[in-house]
């Protein structure tokens, strides 16, 4: 049985933001130097934006994109720094499941950059990243500023969190070389791949005209197809298990295949788990959903399920040893993998966590296998379904603004506003607010770095422009302070998004993980916070929100006054513009989180 995930090409450019940054007609038909042939094959692989933050090692291939192309697809989205160039495109995968392009200047852009790459990597995402190099020939070299920004292997800086990387030395072969890296990165495994311009490959005048192969031809789409045999005995497995348990990791976006996984555990009458670092998977508040997700660990409702299980299916679950032995205890189940995730794994990033022990393995995606299991299971009746406590609205404790009350506010301001959540703190509990479609959450950063909630964000609010769902993002101030200046870039090019700050004055985690330390060398906890709190003074984020063009909103820090901000912000959006709100929120994470922060080493 094929993919659930539909070969198609990604959307088109928005013609609003497609209507910013309209260069003078250049009049050029045809490719006249090796950077327009760089740019034409861009045009091929149908990317319809191209990130950047620009800089003289790829002033050809800048030129070529705006007079040759004519600043259209791609188009390029300026950016204030690399990292948000590349997050931007990282958000834009996480709705579309396709890869944009970005650009970044030089070695010392692409080190900017790293962290971004390497949150794409973790979090399994498509980028195609062009970079370049000064001229290789140094005899072309400017005096020390080409010498600086030339380096013998550039593509070093990310091989270990990269699909692939290359540096092209003729136009020739540079065309084939984005072709290669468009698919790639967007066959899965997914995840980014850099292409290395040679400035003067760029610069070159084309000795005679171009004649681009057929594109189509040279990016083949490749089929993912279920194994029958371990079907077969996955299916045998689950028929015959008394409670069966489904952990439901890295998924795509796919309503289909999101109906397919509830058609699954309802004829299995299977507990599902999901997870915060991954993308909705799941509808939260079904009956078979056990506990709410998290971003560390499941909550212990959901750990007692798996402790409980006699078979496991974990659809591509992120961290299935670390699941099974280090936070459910060891578990007796026999286990049934889904994944292909194992094609990524390499030495010098230890992403792919523990070996887990697994009884069948089925090396496919998991949107493929799951049609294919219903159909090795039959239609034969369903299991009944457990019995589980009614779910109850969720309800914040206590009359200090916490994350809890925020989330709570926000959702009655939203009301039924179709809604998809870009990005959400740590701190976020995730029993706070319900997933009912696959781009109800788009999940982490993926690599844990702190900055990339605001440039992802504005990449998956830029996808989701025109599709009647608002994008909104939960941000710590950390997090945004550090990436803040993707706003801009949102700003700029008219990309309606909602940003809430849960704002604690802290590097709270970290407190956290001060605490835990303490406690552990019986060293007094009340110094927990030395080098970590944001204060005196405090931080005006709303101020470094309309620096960025954005309608800035607080700080809140009551209860009663967040039903009035948030209505206030929700209609700079809706009129489609960008809205910044800090709220300033008591430090404190949910206390699933804060037990599994601050145990002690095993």
């Amino acid at each position: 049985m094929t993919s659930l995930r539909r070969e198609t090409a990604p959307p088109a450019a928005d013609p609003q933001i497609g209507a910013v940054d309209r260069p003078v007609p250049a009049g050029v038909n045809a490719a006249a130097f090796g950077s327009d042939v760089v740019a034409e094959a861009l045009r091929a692989t149908d990317i319809p934006y191209i990130a950047l933050n620009p800089g003289a090692s790829y002033r050809g291939f800048h030129d070529s994109l705006v007079n040759y192309l004519g600043n259209t697809q791609p188009q390029m989205l300026l950016c204030l720094h690399e990292e948000s160039a590349v997050a931007i495109a990282h958000g834009w995968a996480k709705v579309t499941g396709t890869a944009m392009a970005a650009a970044v200047h030089s070695n010392v852009g692409l080190m900017h950059a790293t962290m971004a790459v390497f949150n794409a990597w973790c979090d399994r995402m498509p980028v195609v990243l062009l970079g370049a190099t000064g001229p290789v020939d140094s005899a072309k070299r400017r005096p020390w500023i080409d010498w600086i920004h030339t380096a013998a292997d550039q593509g070093a800086l990310l091989r270990g969190y990269s699909k692939w990387d290359d540096q092209p030395a003729s136009p020739e072969a540079a065309y084939e070389a984005v072709l290669r890296a468009n698919w790639i990165a967007n066959t899965a495994p997914r995840g980014p791949t850099y292409v290395n311009l040679d400035a003067g490959m760029q610069e070159m005048k084309l000795a005679e005209p171009f004649t681009a192969p057929d594109a189509r031809r040279l990016m083949p789409p490749v089929a993912d197809a279920a194994p029958p045999a371990m079907i077969a005995k996955a299916a045998d497995l689950l028929k015959a298990a008394k409670r069966p348990v489904i952990l439901a990791g890295r998924v795509s976006r796919s309503l289909e295949a999101w109906n397919a996984r509830v058609a699954l555990a309802e004829r299995l009458g299977a507990r599902v788990l999901t997870d915060l670092k991954v993308g909705a998977a799941f509808p939260t508040d079904h009956p078979l959903h056990a506990g709410a997700p998290g971003m560390i660990a499941p909550v212990p409702d959901a750990l007692e399920a798996v402790r409980r299980a006699d078979v496991i299916l974990s659809l591509d679950w992120v961290d299935l040893a670390g699941t099974l032995a280090k936070q459910a205890g060891g578990i007796e189940a026999r286990i049934i993998q889904v994944s292909i995730d194992h094609q990524l794994h390499n030495g010098w990033s230890l992403d792919y966590q523990g070996l887990p022990p697994v009884d069948v393995f089925i090396g496919c995606e998991p949107d493929t296998a799951v049609p294919a299991l219903l159909d090795a299971i039959g239609s034969g009746g369903p299991h009944l379904v457990p019995q589980q406590g009614v779910k109850t609205e969720f309800t914040p404790a206590g009359d200090v603004l916490t994350v809890d009350h925020v989330a709570v506010a926000l959702r009655k301001a939203l009301g039924g506003r179709p809604v998809s959540l870009t990005h959400v703190s740590l701190s976020w509990n995730g029993a706070s607010w319900p997933f009912r479609h696959p781009l109800d959450y788009l999940g982490s950063d993926g690599g844990g770095g702190v900055g990339g909630g605001p440039g992802i964000s504005v990449g998956a609010a830029l996808a989701l422009k025109g599709s009647g769902r608002m994008a909104v993002a939960i941000c710590g101030d950390g997090d945004f302070l550090m990436g803040v200046t993707a706003l801009w870039t949102a700003a700029h090019y008219h990309i309606p998004l909602l940003l809430v700050v849960v704002n604690n004055r802290s590097f709270f985690n970290d407190e956290l993980h001060q605490e835990r330390v303490a406690r552990m060398r019986n060293r007094p906890v009340e110094n927990r916070w030395v080098g970590q709190r944001i204060s005196e003074p405090d931080i005006d984020l709303a101020a470094m929100a309309r620096a960025q063009g954005s309608d800035g909103f607080g700080p809140v820090t009551e209860i009663a006054d967040l039903p009035a901000v948030f209505a206030q912000a929700i209609a700079v959006v809706e009129s489609g513009g960008v809205a910044v709100v800090d709220t300033r929120v008591a430090p404190g994470y949910s206390p699933a989180m804060t037990a599994v922060m601050t145990r002690k080493s095993d």
